[in-house]
C-alpha cells in the first residue's frame, strides 16, 4: 500500500429493516412494541432481517417463512418496505453528520465516508469508530458497527465484524470470505441482479472464496466476463477502484427544478423527483457519462439548505435515481432527522458525481437508461421489416434444450414477444443428457470436422454404453468443409490447426432423440476437452468427431 491509498469507514446497522421499526413506533398497529415483539421482514428469498426476540428463537437470515413460523408461532411477519427503511435512515445520517463531514448513503442501513480526515480530527481510527457508535446510540438510539479498511468491500465486511483492518492487510482480510460477500458492496438492486449469474459461474468454476477470485489474473477475468467481472475482481482483490481518467465535462452534469408552489408533502415530492431524475439520466446519456455518486440538494422556504450524497456504483437508470431522490425527500419532509419536518422545499438540484465514461459500465444492446436505445432499435427493426417483408428480420430467442444449437431459435420480429419457449416447451423439463452450464461462447454455423485420437493414434469412439472406448490423448481440426469459408470461419481456421494434447476431458453426454421420426433417430454424444493451448473445446460424435463450440 502506498501512502496515498485511501482509507474508508463503513457504518452498518444490523437488521436495519427491523431496526427502522423502532423509529416508526406508533405508526404500525401490528407491531405495538418492536423492541420486545418477535418480528421478521420476509421477502421472496426468505427472512431478510429479524428482531432480537425473533433471533433468540433460532430465526436467521435466509430462513424460509415456513421454518421460521415453526420455530416461533407468534412471529409477526412484515413485507420489505424500502420507503420506510430509507426514510428512517435519515435519522442515522444526521447523527453521523455530527462526526463526519459528508457521509454517503450506500443503501438504507449502510453509510460510508473517507476515514483519513475524520481520524486525524478524532485522534486515531479507534477513537473515530467509538465516536460514530456513540453518535448513533445517542441520536436515533439504534445499534451500529463500524469498520475501517483500504477498500469498499473491505470496509463493509469489516463493519459486519466491527473491526479495523490495518493498512495494507485488506487483501488478506478479504481472502477467506465467501464469494457471495461481493453482493454487500453493490449499491443497487440492478447491480446485484447482474452479479448473480457471474457469481454462479464462478462457483461452478470452483471459486468459492474471495481469495480464489483475486488469485486469477484480472486481464483474463475481464476478457471472459467483461466489465462486470472486472468490477467483482477488483472488489475481491481489495483494490481501491478509482474512476478512469477522462476529460472533465465543461460543466457539472446536474438537473435543477424550481418548485412553485413549494412542496411540503411526500406525494408531491415523488412527482418532482421522477421528472428531475429522468432529466438527469438524459443528460448523462447525452454526454456518454456514468455516475458513481448522486448528490441531492434542496432549498427550503425559510432559506435552509439540505444536502445528502448517495452511492450508485453503476450506470444509473431513471428508476434508481428516482428511488433515491424520493427516499431522501421523504426523510426530510417527514421530520426523520431528529428534528421537526423541513420547511416546504422551493428548489431541488441533482448532481452526478464521480463521472466515468459510460463505456466502462456497458449497457445492454437493447437497453439503456430510459430504454431510449430499446425504442430506437424497435423502430429500426420495424422499418427494416417493412422493406424486407414479414419474416425478413429475425431475432434469437433462448429456449430449453440439450445442446447449444437447440437452445436458441430464430423467430420473426414481433413474434413470441412474451419470451416463452416456442411450441410451449417447458423449461423445467428434465432434459436428460443436456450439457451442463455454461454454454460455449462461440458456436460455428456448421460443425467442423475434427480428429480425437488415443495414445496409438487411433480414433476414439463412443461405445454402446455411451462411454469412451479409449483415453483421448490429442485432438486436431480436420480439413474444413467447403461451406466453412463462406460462413466467415474459414479465414480464422489457421490458428486452430495442428495437433494439441488433451489435458482434461469431461463426458461424454450421449443423446438419443427423435427416434419416432420417419427419417430415423438422431444419435450423438458430446465431449468437453481442455487442451494444452487454446480455449476449451466442445466436440460432438455423430459418425465422426465434430467441433461444435469454443469456450473462452
Amino acid at each position: 500500500m502506498t501512502p496515498s491509498t485511501p482509507r474508508l469507514v463503513a457504518v452498518w446497522t444490523p437488521d436495519w429493516p427491523v431496526a427502522a421499526l423502532t423509529l416508526e413506533a406508533g405508526r404500525l398497529p401490528e407491531v405495538p412494541n418492536p423492541a420486545l415483539d418477535p418480528v421478521a421482514v420476509v421477502g421472496g428469498r426468505g427472512v431478510i432481517a429479524a428482531s432480537a426476540p425473533a433471533r433468540a428463537t433460532g430465526i436467521a437470515r435466509g430462513m424460509r417463512l415456513r421454518v421460521a413460523r415453526s420455530l416461533c408461532p407468534e412471529l409477526i411477519v412484515l413485507p420489505p418496505q424500502p420507503d420506510r427503511e430509507a426514510r428512517a435512515f435519515e435519522t442515522v445520517m444526521e447523527a453521523l453528520s455530527e462526526v463526519l463531514a459528508d457521509p454517503i448513503v450506500a443503501r438504507p442501513g449502510l453509510a460510508l465516508s473517507p476515514a483519513r480526515g475524520p481520524a486525524r480530527w478524532a485522534g486515531d481510527e479507534e477513537t473515530l469508530a467509538a465516536a460514530l457508535v456513540e453518535a448513533v446510540a445517542v441520536g436515533p438510539g439504534v445499534e451500529c458497527q463500524v469498520g475501517i479498511a483500504d477498500s469498499l468491500l473491505g470496509a463493509i465486511l469489516a463493519a459486519r465484524r466491527g473491526v479495523i483492518v490495518p493498512p495494507g492487510a485488506t487483501p488478506a482480510f478479504l481472502a477467506p470470505w465467501p464469494l457471495a460477500s461481493l453482493q454487500h458492496a453493490l449499491a443497487t438492486q440492478r447491480g446485484q441482479r447482474q452479479a448473480r449469474p457471474l457469481l454462479e459461474d464462478f462457483e461452478r468454476l470452483g471459486l468459492h472464496r474471495l481469495g480464489d477470485l483475486a488469485a486469477l489474473p484480472r486481464r483474463d477475468v475481464t476478457a471472459r466476463f467483461g466489465p462486470a467481472g472486472e468490477q467483482l475482481h477488483r472488489l475481491a482483490s481489495g483494490d481501491w477502484q478509482s474512476p478512469p481518467r477522462s476529460a472533465r465535462p465543461a460543466a457539472d452534469v446536474a438537473a435543477t427544478a424550481l418548485l412553485d408552489p413549494p412542496i411540503d408533502r411526500a406525494d408531491a415530492a415523488a412527482w418532482a423527483a421522477r421528472s428531475l431524475a429522468e432529466d438527469l439520466s438524459r443528460r448523462l446519456v447525452s454526454q456518454g457519462m456514468s455516475a458513481g455518486r448522486l448528490r441531492v440538494e434542496a432549498r427550503c422556504e425559510n432559506g435552509e439548505e439540505l444536502a445528502r450524497s448517495w452511492l450508485l456504483g453503476t450506470m444509473p437508470s431513471p428508476a434508481d435515481l428516482t428511488d433515491r431522490v424520493r427516499w431522501q425527500l421523504e426523510g426530510w419532509l417527514a421530520g426523520r432527522s431528529g428534528r421537526p419536518p423541513a420547511a416546504p422545499l422551493t428548489r431541488l438540484r441533482l448532481t452526478a458525481l464521480e463521472l466515468i465514461p459510460a463505456g466502462t459500465a456497458q449497457a445492454g444492446l437493447w437497453s439503456s437508461p430510459g430504454d431510449q436505445a430499446g425504442r430506437r432499435a424497435r423502430r429500426a427493426a420495424e422499418r427494416l421489416e417493412s422493406l424486407l417483408g414479414v419474416g425478413g428480420v429475425r431475432v434469437p430467442v433462448p429456449r430449453p434444450g440439450r445442446d447449444p444449437r437447440s437452445r436458441v431459435t430464430l423467430v420473426g420480429w414481433g413474434e413470441n414477444s412474451d419470451g416463452a419457449p416456442p411450441g410451449g416447451t417447458d423449461d423445467a423439463a428434465p432434459w436428460a443428457g443436456a450439457l451442463p452450464a455454461p454454454s460455449p461462447a462461440l458456436v460455428p454455423p456448421q460443425p467442423l470436422p475434427a480428429l480425437l485420437l488415443d495414445a496409438d493414434g487411433h480414433d476414439v469412439v463412443v461405445d454402446r454404453q455411451g462411454q469412451l472406448a479409449a483415453i483421448p490423448v490429442s485432438v486436431e481440426l480436420a480439413a474444413a468443409p467447403a461451406a466453412a469459408p463462406a460462413s466467415g470461419w474459414g479465414e480464422d481456421l489457421g490458428e486452430w490447426r495442428g495437433r494439441r494434447r488433451v489435458r482434461f476431458w469431461a463426458g461424454p453426454w450421449p443423446v438419443d432423440e427423435h427416434w419416432w421420426r420417419p427419417g430415423g433417430a438422431s444419435r450423438r454424444a458430446y465431449l468437453q476437452i481442455v487442451t494444452d493451448t487454446g480455449p476449451p473445446l466442445l466436440l460432438a460424435r455423430a459418425g465422426r468427431w465434430w467441433l461444435d463450440g469454443l469456450y473462452s
